[in-house]
């Protein structure tokens, strides 16, 4: 996607573009589940990640000189080690990247595709949908890892420093050990099914059952030897040789659930370019990943539908809740018919951000009353075909925003799925994912076939939306991304409504209380501001459902001053530059 400059511009693109460099609001107090933060400043460069240490080996490779990419595959690699639960080499992710000097955005897939032998019915049991956590266990839910062939595509796109010294980061923590933070003792204390697999259980328990208390430090010198054939050997060193063995024996050999993937679906496996997914938000552009993730083709939509209100006068309360969740209902109706893998069905992506489609859609809001259960829409450019809709389930994730000094900038979506993925440690010291169970269960509805069913060497569906932000100009103005599961999308929607229309600087906007509909319940963040719109939502006619949204949103803003960053207060993370 490239961007032509522009020299004239409209009253209102203009009067938007003064708004820029005006102070941002300054973040609400923290509620429930929330560490209080302010915002970060940063001159030249700056890196947003879940952990401190990940972010600081982002921030080192940027003073070396680094470009956004480097910083990201440091941070990725760091993570698979303080953050084990979420992301890692054992998983996938979308790598969305702005070049400043070919004023270029480029998508790269790397999400984990199933093995060939995959079956339809592959989380079915006795003729029903097996339990979640029931197939979420062994290696029948892996599916073949993506990340390191991503890392090591855009290293040879966008790097400028040495593979090898990308991974010195992660090397020295596996070697010298890092301290168990309190967020991942409380996930391993919580998880009664990771003290079962016997590599994990001696990596992150005691010998009495307990998980290592906070503060001790733990080392995997596993996953340092990994890291030293990732150094000398590149990608290579996962999808061939032993460590790839490793991983074909450690699904195989799960006693109750095993999987079926094979040293060829690693070999096979490839990185895909995906087209970019841009379109306008009054007088921003935003551009994301398309399909299979549906993140970027939902929030567009919701944004979209909002262009008829004046969200800014209206500012945060239950009537700005109101039509984020009635056009959360309609854009979700349209994913879980439309989304899925585009090489295994005509996805109409065109049709479903057609600006006239999109506003159509926001017709069908009433100010005053909720619509309930949303139906999908009939966009335009697409293929006559007989689909039944799907929900599928989705949860972890990690999110990655850097901007480099040359005005790069990187926004990458990373998991393993849910929190611990598979629960399967390999020899070579990292988890797998557990990313199959995002298909659809059942691979037909109603006599109908369901677009992000089970198929081999198929992609499922996400809703991972790292999102650049750019202004009037073409000028790239966020980078934007969230965990979550299915509720990134409410998330990143959420965050870029704070940032675009309330004027909320990133840290802010990250913390403010997480609120949206999946086309189901209206859901409201317990603890936050949000929980107190509950009366006058309902009023309206909302099921409003109180729940935890533990968000985890990174956030990037680029002023004329330099660099503005936010970490969501619910996780570890930080923003850091120079």
């Amino acid at each position: 996607m490239r961007f032509a400059r522009l020299t004239v511009l409209p009253a209102a693109l203009f009067a938007a573009q003064i708004a820029i460099a005006q102070p941002l609001a300054p973040a609400p107090e923290a509620g429930t589940g929330r560490i209080a933060r302010v915002e970060t400043t940063a001159r030249q460069f700056m890196a947003a990640a879940a952990n401190p240490l990940a972010a600081s080996a982002g921030r080192d490779i940027l003073r070396a000189g680094g470009s956004a990419t480097d910083a990201a595959i440091a941070i990725q690699l760091v993570l698979n080690l303080v953050e084990p639960q979420s992301s890692g080499i054992g998983g996938g992710a979308f790598f969305v990247h702005w070049g400043e000097f070919d004023r270029k955005v480029t998508t790269l897939d790397g999400r984990e595709t199933a093995p060939a032998a995959a079956k339809p019915d592959r989380f079915m049991k006795d003729g029903k949908p097996m339990p979640f956590r029931e197939a979420v266990i062994g290696g029948r839910s892996v599916g073949v890892p993506g990340t390191l062939r991503l890392l090591e595509e855009a290293h040879r796109r966008w790097g400028k420093l040495p593979w090898a010294d990308l991974v010195a980061p992660a090397l020295k923590l596996a070697e010298e050990g890092f301290a168990i933070s309190p967020r991942l003792n409380g996930l391993l204390a919580g998880d009664k099914d990771l003290p079962k697999n016997p590599r994990a259980a001696a990596y992150f328990y005691e010998t009495d059952g307990q998980p290592k208390a906070v503060g001790t430090i733990l080392k995997n010198p596993a996953f340092a030897e990994t890291l030293r054939a990732i150094a000398a050997q590149g990608a290579d060193a996962l999808y061939k040789g032993p460590i790839a063995e490793d991983i074909v024996a450690t699904i195989a050999e799960h006693p109750s659930n095993p999987g079926d993937m094979t040293l060829a679906d690693l070999t096979a496996y490839k990185v895909e370019e995906r087209e970019p997914v841009c379109g306008a938000y009054r007088v921003w552009r935003l551009c994301g990943m398309g399909p299979p993730s549906s993140g970027a083709v939902a929030v567009q939509q919701i944004l979209g539908m909002l262009e008829r209100v004046d969200l800014r006068r209206m500012g945060p309360g239950p009537e700005a809740a109101h039509w984020l969740s009635e056009a959360g209902r309609l854009a979700f109706a349209d994913r879980n018919l439309y989304l899925a893998d585009p090489a295994f069905l005509a996805v109409p992506v065109r049709g479903l951000i057609d600006r006239d489609y999109i506003r159509s859609r926001a017709a069908l809001i009433s100010p005053e009353r909720s619509m309930g259960r949303a139906q999908a829409g009939d966009p335009p450019h697409r293929r006559a075909g007989l689909l039944a809709p799907s929900e599928g389930i989705e949860h972890g994730t990690s999110h990655i925003s850097v901007v480099d000094a040359a005005g790069n900038a990187v926004a990458m979506t990373t998991t393993i799925e849910g929190g611990f993925g598979s629960h399967l440690m390999t020899k070579a010291g990292f988890l797998l994912n557990n990313e199959l169970t995002d298909f659809n269960f059942a691979p037909d509805e109603d006599g109908k076939p369901v677009a992000n069913r089970v198929e081999p060497g198929k992609r499922p569906r996400s809703s991972m939306a790292p999102t650049l932000v750019f202004d009037a100009f073409g000028r790239l103005y966020a980078v934007a991304g969230s965990p979550g599961g299915s509720q990134i999308i409410e998330f990143v929607a959420k965050t870029l409504v704070a940032l675009l229309d309330w004027r909320m600087d990133p840290q802010a906007a990250a913390d403010f209380g997480n609120f949206g509909s999946r086309n189901g319940p209206t859901e409201l963040e317990a603890g936050t501001e949000a929980e107190a719109w509950r009366a006058a939502l309902e009023a309206k006619g909302h099921k409003v459902q109180l729940m935890e949204m533990t968000s985890g949103t990174q956030v990037i803003v680029k002023t004329p001053e330099g660099f503005v960053g936010g970490a969501d207060g619910r996780r570890e993370g930080v923003a850091i530059g120079d």
